[in-house]
């Protein structure tokens, strides 16, 4: 009986005296505790020549698709850029804007305010469109037609009809649709709807161009 056991015992010691089921059973035990110590730690860095060690943090890699910083919104550069590049868009859409308005009330007032000042926006959009092709071509890049089209119509719609739709409501919202040359009210309110144009489309811009590099012009 004593000789039996001693038989047994080192066949459980000798690992060539395992049996296929003993081995499995090893191996099982062996990935689970390796998979228990990788989520245990995140490591966020590898090793080179000069460390050893592997750095670790119980915290994963920070997201690159963060909310931006107040850092971000101190870029003079980039501030003045999209300012000329905001205040050219005013012009191009003001000028239409103001030129189908004043003609629809004047030349055909049965359209009723709503259709006017949707038409205007139209217009304001497609002046904006060709004020900045032509800038294309004849500024400093000096593109051919095509190209300066193309680049013009890539330009961020969000930012055209922001500006826009803002410019309308408040102008609007002054005095009620109605283009009155005579008026000094007028002129205060196109002031007034235009700074507020200005200004809505501005911080839009300025995050498009310091994140993608991407203007609206």
């Amino acid at each position: 009986m004593l000789a039996s056991r001693m038989n047994l015992s080192r066949n459980f010691s000798n690992p060539k005296s395992l049996t296929p089921t003993t081995s499995i059973f090893r191996g099982i035990r062996g990935t689970k505790a390796s998979i228990l110590q990788i989520k245990r730690w995140k490591c966020t860095g590898g090793t080179n020549a000069s460390d050893t060690k592997p750095t670790c943090s119980k915290n994963g890699p920070a997201d690159s698709k963060s909310t931006p910083t107040v850092g971000f919104w101190t870029s003079r550069p980039i501030w003045n850029r999209a300012t000329v590049n905001t205040f050219r868009c005013l012009v191009g859409c003001t000028a239409g804007d103001f030129s189908a308005m004043w003609y629809l009330q004047a030349f055909h007032p049965e359209l009723g305010i709503g259709t006017i000042m949707a038409v205007s926006m139209a217009s304001g959009l497609s002046t904006s469109l060709l004020l900045e092709t032509v800038l294309l071509k004849y500024g400093r890049d000096k593109l051919p037609w095509p190209a300066a089209a193309k680049t013009a119509a890539g330009m961020s719609m969000i930012s055209m009809l922001t500006m826009e739709m803002v410019q309308n409501m408040v102008d609007y919202h002054l005095t009620g649709g109605a283009v009155q040359f005579e008026s000094p009210m007028f002129w205060v309110a196109a002031v007034v709807s235009m700074s507020a144009g200005f200004l809505a489309p501005l911080p839009y811009n300025y995050h498009r161009l310091r994140k993608y590099g991407k203007a609206c012009h």
